[in-house]
């Protein structure tokens, strides 16, 4: 490019859309390198129940922050955005574009526009949050949050205790309401965004969904989970697809039941991501099967 601007295009959209297979269409035509900022896809021990890309998709242009951490360690959004803005300087000393995908609106935004600084939390908050919420269950922490944090707590995923705990750490720690420190402070960035969207209709969606479950399993969802049971209560492993899973292993759910709980719950998922990507100042919305050229000819038009 001879005018040296600098480009993130960003592909958004609910789960089982097309994003991955879109993005790397994006990255091969601008010949730029993917960053990933799907939160689950961060553990190596995650493989099937959260959709990495393939060995194909990833041998057709380069990722980064995939498999990148283990479930082990904790990994915030704070420290996503800091190892994000890193790499992308980097690729920026080479190339005008890069391109950034999935499905976590909060790990987008905080790339395209970053937060107020997140306060320390004392470890010894974080550890009674857990105590308080594996003697009290997943109702305490629900009406912890909406008492802290109403604002919140409407857009929270709230089967997803590792997110409110989370925010409610922050609520005790700063005594200020998690959603105060998102987005009030518009950090400098060197690159302007192309935010595309996928989108489809909410019943073909679903059937997308549905079928992508189906094929986890197939795959051997059941059989990865079974080897991350011993490690239940991780942060990380608080997560739809897992979750569900281990209510199985414990005797609480049929197999089926659990499956049909991962359909719901992953449906419910998309639901809450559709609410959160729609209020992104600045989408321009596709449906699913637009091709890839006419994208690129919107992302060319645009610059």
């Amino acid at each position: 490019m001879t005018n040296n601007k600098k480009y993130i295009i960003t592909v958004i959209g609910p789960t089982a859309i097309g994003k991955t297979a879109m993005a790397i269409e994006l990255a091969k035509h601008f010949n730029c390198e993917i960053l990933s900022a799907d939160s689950r896809q961060f553990f190596k021990e995650m493989n099937i129940g959260t959709a990495v890309p393939s060995e194909e998709e990833l041998a057709a242009a380069p990722h980064h922050f995939i498999h990148n951490i283990s479930v082990f360690e904790d990994y915030t959004v704070g420290d996503f955005e800091r190892d994000a803005i890193e790499k992308l300087d980097e690729l920026y000393k080479t190339n005008d574009f890069a391109v950034l995908v999935g499905g976590s609106g909060l790990y987008i935004d905080a790339v395209l526009k970053g937060f107020d600084d997140f306060p320390d939390i004392d470890p010894a908050i974080r550890q009674e949050i857990i105590d308080t919420y594996e003697k009290s269950g997943i109702s305490w922490l629900q009406q912890e949050l909406e008492k802290r944090d109403p604002v919140h707590y409407a857009n929270v995923a709230k089967e997803n205790p590792q997110r409110m705990m989370r925010a409610l750490e922050v609520c005790i720690a700063s005594g200020k309401p998690y959603s105060s420190f998102l987005n009030i402070k518009k950090n400098s960035r060197r690159f302007t965004p192309i935010i595309i969207g996928l989108d489809a209709q909410r019943e073909l969606m679903y059937n997308r969904i549905n079928m992508r479950v189906d094929i986890m399993v197939n795959n051997g969802l059941i059989e990865e989970a079974k080897a991350l049971y011993p490690h239940k209560k991780l942060n990380a492993l608080q997560t739809v697809g897992y979750r569900e899973l281990f209510s199985y292993f414990d005797g609480e759910f049929t197999k089926d039941f659990a499956i049909e709980e991962i359909k719901k719950n992953t449906r419910r998922f998309a639901k809450r991501q559709m609410t959160w990507f729609k209020r992104t100042d600045g989408t321009k919305w596709f449906d699913f099967k637009t091709s890839p050229q006419e994208i690129i000819n919107y992302i060319e038009n645009t610059l």
